[in-house]
């Protein structure tokens, strides 16, 4: 495989084939033959070729090529035997979800094309999660809500997680809170399974083994009528995490190592499988945090195998069977990554954007205004767990202010309700009130991506904020002046206490 002289050398913490190679690179009249390339032996790049017109399958039997588990996903989806990346395919939708500000579009669509009065395809598979912009006197972001419990109620839709008391989350029983922390709770994540939402995180989902991506109002409109939608088979990048993790990293810093290797566009339209010692060490909710942020470098999905950890968080959750994918062993990947995670340190992402990593100790210097815990990528009790053990260890109080946002109410409870291991019983809400944090808010996306000016947390002012979230762009967070830093939340933590980017190692080791 052809490796070109062009590329960025490789960190000592993994080895990388090139990636992205088109049907030019392989042919004499490439553009790249003027580059000086190395080969190695080793041949993991493969090329679509076009699509031929269909073959009668031999007298011995049809030939089968490998498949990927993306492309296994599709090709069941689809009720076809055999799929290629680039062919477009009608796909059967397992879960459709849609949110507060998302939903509106769809069904205003949904019946500007199937008619007022007509009826969604299956009352059953659609699961609505109000949780953008919630606890907010915002008129419209209020009327949104509205919008949802008219439509569910008209075409009776089995899961809507609605909220009606504003002033206590708590009297609204269904309210759950951040969609793709509530979707995987609430059972509606099952391997093998096809799962779209109006929310480009809705790739998170693929820690559970299934297809997972976001889509726009349109295609939602379309899928609430039929539940089919026609998408292009991705090809897929492979990364192969190996290695201990260290006890002061997170699936964060893997994530956002990944990010910086590759870049925001290196996965456009890609799917991104995640194998290795590594990721089948990490928990559920870790495997949602490494998923989680594929979009953020332009990937169609993330997808992790299930396996033993994927069953045992299912136990209770969901009764619906489901028959999990693998890759096939000559499985085709468009290019392979390799990283020894134990040489791994607590990353960063600088302001603005996701690819800008840096290590966290080389921004020890970076003054911050304050630190914001929560959202679907780091707003889960595992992650709230990780901020208390660094508070505990530090026995300090924090020097500026922090604030807390479970991603749901499940995770609310847990935060008051469940004791940090080695604090002696003490709960993560205890351990945060002794370090002199925000009280934790109410469970919703939160201040994340901004909204209506009086989101609790919301960046109001051109402060500098260290984030537990997934983006960094200007104005993400509200103030388009406003710099943030993303974080594992052992990195927001130990930032925290010291008032500055601070590597969590100062802490925990």
């Amino acid at each position: 495989m052809a490796a070109c002289s062009t590329v960025a050398p490789p960190s000592t913490s993994f080895i990388r084939n090139k990636k992205d190679l088109g049907l030019s690179a392989f042919s004499s009249a490439s553009p790249l033959s003027s580059q000086k390339c190395k080969r190695t032996s080793k041949t993991i790049c493969s090329v679509t070729a076009p699509k031929q017109s269909e073959r009668k399958p031999a007298t011995t039997g049809s030939v089968k090529t490998g498949m990927t588990m993306t492309e296994k996903i599709f090709a069941r989806a689809s009720e076809k035997t055999q799929l290629s990346p680039g062919e477009n395919v009608w796909v059967n939708v397992d879960v459709l979800m849609t949110h507060d500000v998302c939903g509106p579009g769809s069904f205003g669509i949904f019946k500007k094309e199937f008619g007022q009065n007509a009826k969604v395809w299956d009352r059953e598979k659609i699961v609505i999660i109000p949780d953008h912009y919630i606890f907010t006197s915002d008129e419209r972001a209020n009327r949104n809500v509205d919008i949802l419990r008219d439509f569910c109620t008209e075409q009776n839709i089995k899961y809507f997680y609605d909220i009606k008391d504003l002033g206590n989350f708590k009297a609204n029983p269904d309210y759950k809170g951040v969609c793709h922390v509530a979707l995987a709770q609430e059972g509606h994540c099952r391997p093998g399974e096809v799962l779209l939402g109006t929310d480009s995180h809705t790739c998170t989902a693929g820690a559970f083994g299934q297809f997972a991506t976001g889509i726009g109002n349109t295609d939602a409109g379309f899928v609430l009528g039929t539940g089919k939608l026609l998408l292009k088979v991705p090809p897929t990048l492979r990364f192969v995490m190996d290695g201990e993790m260290p006890d002061y990293l997170l699936a964060k810093d893997l994530i956002l190592q990944i990010i910086g290797e590759i870049s925001v566009s290196g996965a456009t339209y890609k799917a991104m499988e995640f194998v290795g010692s590594t990721v089948e060490s990490l928990s559920m909710e870790e495997r949602m945090t490494l998923c989680n942020m594929v979009v953020e470098a332009g990937g169609k999905n993330g997808i992790v195998p299930a396996d033993s950890t994927t069953y045992k968080y299912l136990e209770d959750k969901t009764s619906v069977p489901y028959e999990p994918v693998y890759s096939d062993d000559k499985a085709r990947f468009l290019s392979e990554y390799r990283f020894d995670i134990s040489k791994l340190e607590p990353l960063v992402a600088k302001p603005h954007s996701p690819d800008n990593r840096a290590l966290a100790r080389e921004c020890k210097d970076v003054k911050i205004d304050r630190v914001y815990i929560g959202s679907c990528t780091g707003g889960k009790t595992e992650d709230f767990m990780a901020a208390a053990k660094v508070f505990l260890a530090s026995g300090k109080k924090v020097k500026v202010p922090t604030f807390l946002v479970p991603a749901t109410q499940k995770v609310w409870m847990d935060v008051y309700g469940l004791p940090v291991p080695g604090s002696g019983g003490k709960t993560c809400s205890q351990i945060f009130e002794e370090a002199g944090c925000d009280t934790p808010a109410s469970p919703s996306c939160g201040a994340c991506l901004g909204g209506p000016k009086d989101t609790y947390a919301r960046l109001n002012e051109p402060k500098v904020c260290v984030s537990t979230t997934n983006r960094n762009f200007p104005g993400r967070m509200g103030h388009k002046e406003g710099e943030i830093y993303l974080a594992s939340p052992y990195t927001a933590a130990a930032s925290a206490l010291t008032g500055y980017v601070t590597d969590p190692r100062e802490f925990l080791q």
